[in-house]
């Protein structure tokens, strides 16, 4: 007969030999060769730009305060590229005909070099964050083409040779294409068309290419994934492309909300712009927990309006990795929820479109995002 130590034990062996069973039968079951629902072991202390490594870069716009404490340790470990979110931009950078200030990008093109990540350049022509000089003479009148086109290019030099051979792609000209389908015209009616005509831009590219022969060059723009827009851009770079302009990429923004864009319209997009031979670059990622100005009934980071955050970065990253041949780079806009660009001009408050929350941790979306 055996004594209860004994049956005890023989008892704790079988629920443990279960155990054993039951783990590996469950390790098993997640082995299988094309099974997208099987359940992937995620390791924690990899980075985005671990789990990216075989993909694209993975970046991240940041200003100088950025690089300090607890957000730095997080850019660190998980992006591999950086992008200056306001301080290379004309005004911030170039504040004065005959000043440059260049303290505040330096720190973060060093930090890059620092810790081994890519810098991108954003951005060398811009209707917006431009100083007013540039479009005035020494009297105070309108400047000429003349002068405004000469100001333009010593701009684009002067920026593009100081961080010649430490800037891997800039994003030379930014959202010149009007979101108006029925306008006259294809192009935004800023001061650099009023004055110098649809010629600038082709010379912009020239010009940062002389600069630095080696620098990727981007244009830049948001609502890429509306059919009118996206056409309106396909058919200004392939003219540019056609006349030998050097535009090496287009830079698709991602500036989305929940439930926009749609797959489909994200998968036409990418296929319009890559027709062109052209690489393609994600600028400015960011997803809105919300539809638009007009979402504002159940405010706030919901669970409803969680998982539809969850569903449209799963999405989006899905395709990302199917069309990785395409793609080089994707850029975050903003580190984590604790500041984004978005809140303030947000009907709702905060918008949460990052996939780090307020206190730098990971959201459900991100482990989604590297689930695969």
């Amino acid at each position: 007969m055996k004594t209860r130590s004994s049956i005890t034990r023989t008892l704790i062996s079988l629920v443990s030999g279960f155990a054993i069973i039951t783990t590996v039968m469950i390790l098993s079951s997640c082995q299988g060769t094309g099974n997208k629902n099987a359940a992937v072991e995620i390791d924690s202390t990899l980075g985005l730009n671990d789990y990216y490594k075989d993909y694209f870069l993975m970046g991240v716009a940041v200003s100088p305060r950025s690089l300090e404490g607890e957000q730095a340790e997080l850019i660190k470990k998980n992006f591999n590229s950086l992008t200056a979110e306001n301080v290379m931009k004309p005004a911030p950078i170039h504040p004065e005909e005959n000043r440059y200030y260049w303290e505040d990008a330096d720190k973060i093109v060093d930090f890059a070099e620092a810790n081994g990540l890519k810098m991108r350049g954003h951005t060398l022509c811009w209707h917006n964050q431009t100083g007013a000089w540039m479009f005035v003479d020494s009297l105070g009148n309108p400047a000429s083409k003349e002068l405004a086109l000469q100001r333009l290019k010593d701009h684009i030099t002067t920026v593009v040779s100081h961080y010649k051979g430490r800037i891997y792609a800039w994003d030379v000209l930014n959202e010149v294409i009007t979101d108006n389908d029925t306008a006259k015209s294809p192009l935004r009616q800023t001061q650099w068309l009023k004055i110098c005509g649809e010629e600038y831009i082709a010379k912009i590219f020239q010009w940062a290419h002389e600069a630095d022969p080696d620098a990727i060059l981007v244009y830049n723009d948001y609502n890429t994934e509306n059919p009118g827009k996206r056409d309106r851009i396909y058919t200004m770079v392939k003219g540019l492309l056609d006349e030998g302009v050097p535009v090496h990429a287009v830079g698709m923004q991602g500036h989305w909300e929940i439930g926009n864009p749609t797959e489909e319209s994200l998968r036409a997009t990418i296929d319009k712009f890559s027709s062109l031979g052209v690489e393609l670059h994600i600028t400015e990622l960011d997803v809105s927990i919300y539809e638009g100005r007009a979402d504002t009934i159940g405010v706030g980071f919901t669970p409803e309006r969680e998982q539809k955050q969850i569903d449209l970065y799963k999405m989006v990253f899905d395709v990302l990795r199917e069309k990785k041949d395409v793609f080089t780079g994707v850029t975050f806009w903003n580190v984590s929820d604790r500041g984004s660009w978005r809140d303030r001009r947000s009907q709702q408050g905060k918008v949460y479109p990052l996939l780090f929350d307020e206190n730098n941790q990971p959201k459900k979306a991100y482990w989604e995002v590297v689930k695969f």
